[in-house]
């Protein structure tokens, strides 16, 4: 299946700059950033003006990392993508250790009864954040050396798995099981386009199912958010409060919204309204208008990062520019899901546009990859 994605590989020229080799995603990409800095000042002012008498707490974090990532995008950008295939393994040792640095008490920084952060001095790190780029270096590069023997079980399902299974484990540890489900999704992907056998993937999946249950069913957080996506009225005051008041920002914003700053959920009704839900605040404040322009940036982008994936020069190029789109586009599909009410609450930020750091960061990180498999199709290693 992968060798028909690869339809570039004659060395045709690119004579694009490797920032500007594809303006439709980098425009997307700062597109969204601009949403994103200007929906977070406007969700989080009333909260960082409460919390820290700064209403411009977060936006100045976000803008500072939103610098950050510029900056990686760039250097990422202007380098040919071949040199990453010999990151791959400092990269995923890097990730595990910062990953098992998380859970050890007194260096693993805790909030909301979750150990994710690191602390270095006044930055806070994600390593989750970080895996998912790291678990998509390995793959592209396994399976691009591998592809010849895409369908053994033995030398290159299993191999794939045990890589993603190292760094989901310690993830499902702090607990973060949103983010542990989207680096095997992202697995399962990337070895279906590779042209794995079916039936290994059905029978994983099938033995996920009574793991999923125990790590869904058997806890009592989990569960009342599967029993409030069910029916959030039944308890709108508890386990369906967050919903409930996403519905109400989304169904008071119309079709024009109620105005930049207009947003009355965001004022202490919706729980961290800069973060997973900031999608609904958009939607309150600019309306259906706003929301379907945010949407289509995000098709824009996963567009564009197809489109890098079939015109790139080799396998290796190919499936790492599919990784990376996949690292946006599912999760951006899987936090607007949540704030419709389509999905249970999962606890992924909206890529972008959400308030965080290490998130941030690593979109930009995967925009910069994209760019420079765009704008390297042509050059030999």
């Amino acid at each position: 299946m992968a060798e028909a994605w690869n339809n570039n590989g004659n060395g045709a020229s690119s004579k694009a700059a490797p920032l500007i080799s594809d303006p439709w995603l980098l425009v997307s990409a700062l597109a969204l950033t601009a949403f994103g800095l200007v929906m977070v000042y406007s969700s989080s002012s009333a909260l960082a003006g409460k919390r820290y008498l700064d209403s411009a707490h977060f936006f100045k974090h976000q803008l500072f990392h939103v610098l950050v990532g510029l900056g990686v995008m760039t250097w990422l950008a202007s380098l040919d993508y071949e040199r990453y295939r010999r990151w791959v393994w400092y990269a995923l040792g890097g990730v595990l250790l910062a990953l098992v640095l998380v859970l050890i008490p007194g260096i693993g920084h805790r909030a909301g009864g979750a150990a994710r952060w690191l602390r270095l001095g006044i930055i806070s790190v994600q390593p989750a954040e970080l895996a998912k780029v790291a678990l998509v270096l390995f793959l592209a590069r396994y399976l691009a050396e591998h592809q010849a023997e895409s369908k053994s079980l033995f030398k290159v399902f299993m191999p794939c798995l045990a890589v993603a299974g190292a760094l989901v484990l310690p993830i499902l540890a702090e607990p973060d099981l949103g983010m542990s489900l989207t680096l095997l999704s992202l697995t399962m992907v990337m070895l279906g386009v590779a042209g794995t056998r079916v039936t290994y993937l059905a029978v994983i999946l099938a033995a996920a199912v009574p793991l999923l249950y125990r790590l869904v069913w058997l806890v009592p957080y989990r569960r009342d958010r599967v029993f409030a996506f069910l029916n959030p009225w039944e308890d709108p005051a508890g386990t369906g409060f967050q919903i409930i008041h996403s519905f109400l920002a989304l169904g008071s914003g119309g079709f024009w919204g109620t105005g930049l700053g207009g947003s009355k959920q965001k004022l202490f009704y919706l729980p961290e309204p800069h973060t997973d839900f900031i999608l609904a605040v958009l939607g309150e404040e600019l309306g259906l208008w706003g929301l379907a322009t945010v949407l289509a940036l995000f098709l824009v982008l996963v567009w564009r990062g197809v489109q890098t994936a079939l015109n790139a020069r080799d396998l290796f190029g190919t499936y790492l520019a599919l990784g990376c789109t996949l690292i946006v586009g599912l999760q951006a599909f899987v936090n607007a899901a949540v704030v419709m009410g389509m999905l249970p609450t999962k606890g992924l930020t909206l890529p972008f546009l959400s308030y965080g750091g290490s998130s941030i960061v690593t979109n930009f990180a995967c925009v910069g990859l994209l760019l420079s498999v765009a704008g390297h199709q042509g050059r030999r290693a």
